[in-house]
């Protein structure tokens, strides 16, 4: 016979953990935060398509569906969308150097030199893309 057997099993004490736990705590904040931002992606990806399907369908359907955007919640809206975007990508862009660790000659490439090459790159990209845009 085991000495700790019991014939029913006492309950284990758990702490409650209030709804908002991650309000204390600026890094979990941040966490949860860039997490629903993923949100802010779903949108933005959504909008994108349906602009594609707006174009496909013709003049008519472009100019209502820019028509859409240029109301003032759609706008006020797409403006809070940039701004979790930009949180999104940041906070990304912030986890690589954790994420990726490079070497080069059997050393470690620092976590700054991995982060300044993402932010060069967004920035490269962006510049690519707003210097296409001007061209149009």
């Amino acid at each position: 016979m085991n000495p700790e057997y019991r014939l029913y099993h006492p309950k284990w004490h758990r702490r409650k953990v209030p709804i908002f736990w991650w309000l204390r705590k600026w890094s979990y904040m941040k966490f949860i935060l860039r997490e629903l931002t993923s949100l802010a992606v779903v949108y933005a990806a959504v909008l994108l398509l349906l602009q594609v399907v707006a174009v496909s369908r013709g003049e008519e359907a472009y100019a209502n569906f820019l028509a859409f955007l240029e109301r003032p919640r759609v706008l006020a809206a797409n403006i809070l969308i940039i701004l979790g975007l930009l949180f999104h990508a940041v906070t990304w862009f912030n986890l690589a150097p954790q994420a990726l660790v490079l070497r080069l000659l059997g050393r470690r490439i620092p976590d700054r030199v991995v982060l300044l090459a993402h932010y060069l790159g967004w920035l490269a990209v962006s510049a690519l893309i707003f210097g296409g845009l001007a061209r149009l």
